[in-house]
């Protein structure tokens, strides 16, 4: 998809960075908190003297003079909401949490920076209708940064920025903006570049990425798999080969290594035992015994793919272990790499142990169709949304596994200027990507219509594949070219937003710290339910599987035929009784709204989770949400 405009806003680090705090703070067990305190302040009133004041009635003035204080003060934020980052200890964060203005106070978390064909696995080809107003949508990111020699960010065929744009391209002589990046800015907290340069530019290759695939996020995106897949071979010495997973782009045309158990190899030097070295954490391989061979590592026991530290030490391949072979989500590496199964790992091993000279080679890898797929694999996360129960997440999913798109040339592409990764990272841009496409045909639409238009314009997805049915998947598979014309749509304004704030307990200033306005809580607001708030989809949380009740109230706006005559369609499992009141809306006109309640009632026998979906069905357009009901944990 060929998106008419680039912003990038580049954050080079997603968190506060540490690198300048003082060597007392970090002795004191500080680390990095983000206090929040609302919307941003009015007419441009300097916030950082405030944010300071503040962080010196935290911190105990005793141990810190001024100067240190202000080392402590790690970032002051006031162009999006009112709140400052600051190194603070347990009990200062909990004392800051309880001072005038403060909305929130949590820890400050780095954020694990985890496309072609994918594109034309949603169904979305480059002869897609398209709109002209689309020359007007601009695409904003926060990202690592971005590559501008890329091709995929060639500007040919386009051309000036909209004259509402009045950003700038702060490339400090090393970047230049042009009609597709029509601007870019960096920004660091920690002030400290020793590890990357000032500027925009990418040398981390995850924004350059996500921006090529399109840039993003609009809501909880989960990631799942396309029809692609990777087949890389692992050949013995005997003859005997396994298939693994992962994409291998070298060629060793056919010459055997010797092969090594990475157990086998422990860096005593640094006092690692065969416990470590087996799984090929980094730094716990010697060198010396690696160099040169193929190496075989055990399935981590954190995880999927932390074998990949063996590489570091100049081996000539390395073969990782996973639980499901199914679920790894391997990149590319910079030498010969396969990912295989415990039990092809345990048919290696034995050939190691009982050959005098074991030997390998891996082959290049094959590409083949996936004919399961779309599914969601392990690494991407899954529901029940731990904040709020009773709202579903993720509200959808889009492809994030081996996406082909851009990267810096220092990335070591796979092929020239692109690379495939895997994550949910990888799957937001196609999400955003989508949400701008259905803007640039409703550039009125406010984000929750957009967001709604998505989630009920969703392919379902199969339990079969995912136990975790809808918390794995949400509404489905993102389907981009049915977004723009959903027929109705969940529709949210800003009272909408503090009703649901109010029904959380926010009341006062808190609550006009976060609206920047002298909103209140009405006595309807107060005793309103998380289960009223107009969103797409419907998720019950329980306590007693015998004995399930809920009601939830919704109102769906007319977006779709002026006349038009909706019915109710409910698909449940045996024991749930869903209701919806009335079963029929009746619109006359466009943006016309209909009211209705959905009650659920009965039992769950077999499972602790129960899938079910409402559509709302006039011949044309199919309004499809989902609706789950589960036990709480």
């Amino acid at each position: 998809m060929a998106l008419q405009w680039l912003l990038l806003l580049n954050l080079l680090s997603s968190t506060v960075l540490l690198a300048n705090v003082t060597h007392s703070a970090a002795q004191d067990g500080r680390k990095a908190y983000v206090v929040y305190m609302g919307d941003k302040p009015k007419n441009e009133v300097p916030v950082s003297p405030l944010h300071l004041n503040m962080l010196q009635d935290a911190v105990d003035s005793s141990k810190y003079n001024d100067i240190e204080h202000e080392a402590l003060l790690l970032h002051s934020y006031k162009r999006s909401f009112n709140g400052f980052a600051a190194m603070l200890t347990e009990q200062e964060a909990q004392k800051m949490a309880g001072m005038d203005g403060v909305v929130s106070v949590f820890p400050s978390k780095q954020s694990e920076m985890k496309t072609t064909k994918s594109w034309n696995f949603l169904g979305f080809p480059e002869t897609v209708k398209r709109s002209k107003l689309e020359r007007d949508i601009i695409v904003g990111m926060i990202d690592s940064g971005i590559w501008p020699e890329s091709d995929s960010f060639s500007d040919a065929g386009f051309g000036p920025p909209p004259k509402k744009w009045k950003g700038k391209c702060q490339g400090n002589g090393n970047f230049t903006c042009n009609n597709k990046i029509i601007g870019a800015q960096y920004y660091r907290a920690s002030q400290s570049f020793e590890d990357d340069i000032e500027s925009p530019r990418d040398f981390n290759g995850h924004g350059t990425h996500t921006a090529s695939t399109a840039a993003g996020n609009l809501l909880s995106v989960a990631a799942t798999t396309i029809n692609r897949q990777f087949i890389t071979k692992v050949q013995l010495g005997n003859g005997k080969i396994y298939e693994g997973l992962s994409p291998n782009s070298f060629d060793l045309k056919g010459k055997f290594y010797p092969l090594i158990y990475g157990g086998d190899a422990p860096n005593t030097t640094a006092g690692t035992a065969v416990s470590d070295s087996r799984f090929c954490l980094e730094d716990s391989i010697d060198a010396n015994l690696i160099k040169g061979k193929i190496v075989l590592c055990d399935r981590p026991l954190d995880g999927v793919a932390a074998g990949i530290g063996a590489i570091l030490g100049g081996a000539a391949g390395v073969v990782l272990t996973v639980k499901k072979v199914a679920d790894q989500v391997l990149g590319p590496h910079t030498v010969p790499a396969s990912c295989i199964g415990l039990e092809e790992n345990s048919n290696i091993y034995k050939y190691i142990k009982l050959t005098r000279n074991p030997t390998a080679t891996i082959w290049k890898s094959e590409e083949i169709n996936d004919v399961l797929a779309p599914y969601v694999p392990s690494y991407s996360s899954k529901g029940p949304n731990p904040a709020h129960p009773n709202i579903l997440k993720p509200d959808l999913a889009a492809p994030g596994t081996y996406i082909l798109a851009a990267v810096p040339s220092t990335d070591g592409a796979i092929l020239a200027g692109y690379n495939l990764k895997t994550g949910t990272s990888m799957a937001c841009p196609h999400a955003s990507a989508v949400a701008a496409y259905v803007k640039s045909f409703h550039p009125k639409w406010s984000p929750a219509a957009i967001q709604s238009a998505l989630i009920t314009t969703a392919k379902p997805m199969s339990a079969k594949l995912n136990a975790e049915a809808e918390f794995a998947y949400g509404a489905g598979l993102i389907n981009p070219s049915r977004a723009p014309y959903p027929g109705l749509v969940y529709d949210l304004n800003g009272q909408d937003y503090i009703n649901f704030l109010c029904s959380q307990g926010y009341s006062g200033k808190l609550l006009q710290n976060i609206t920047g306005d002298k909103s209140s809580c009405s006595s309807k607001s107060n005793n309103g339910k998380v289960n009223d708030l107009n969103y797409p989809s419907f998720a019950l949380s329980i306590k007693d599987l015998k004995f399930i009740n809920g009601i939830f109230h919704r109102t769906v706006t007319n977006v779709g035929s002026s006349n038009s005559i909706y019915r109710a369609k409910v698909a449940a499992p045996p024991g749930l009784k869903i209701n919806v009141n009335p079963n029929v809306l009746s619109f006359t006109a466009l943006w016309q709204k209909k009211s209705f309640s959905l009650t659920i009632k009965g039992t769950i026998e077999k499972s602790r989770l129960a899938s079910a979906s409402l559509v709302w069905d006039d011949g044309a357009f199919h309004v499809r949400s989902p609706i789950v009901v589960y036990v709480a944990v």
